[in-house]
């Protein structure tokens, strides 16, 4: 089992439009988290193929909890929120 975070891990890119909106609702919600563009960092797009079985599926996030949600709705993200 991987280590869990101590912030929110938000794998993403600038360019995706549910990366913009998920960014968006942590910023209303004034959530922190930390962004890693995956066109810009080799190690974080290695590490969204592997949590999605190949695939450069984002936004992927981890929460501190070790959960990770791929392509949240915003409902998800807030049930989420709401869980921690």
């Amino acid at each position: 089992m991987e280590k869990k975070p101590d912030t929110i891990l938000f794998y993403g890119t600038r360019w995706c439009p549910d990366c913009i909106r998920a960014r968006a609702f942590f910023d209303r919600k004034n959530i922190s988290y930390q962004w890693i563009d995956i066109d810009n960092d080799g190690e974080g797009r290695k590490y969204v193929e592997r949590v999605n079985h190949g695939h450069r599926s984002v936004p992927t996030i981890v929460f501190t909890d070790g959960s990770i949600l791929v392509e949240p709705s915003t409902k998800e993200l807030e049930n989420k929120m709401n869980s921690l």
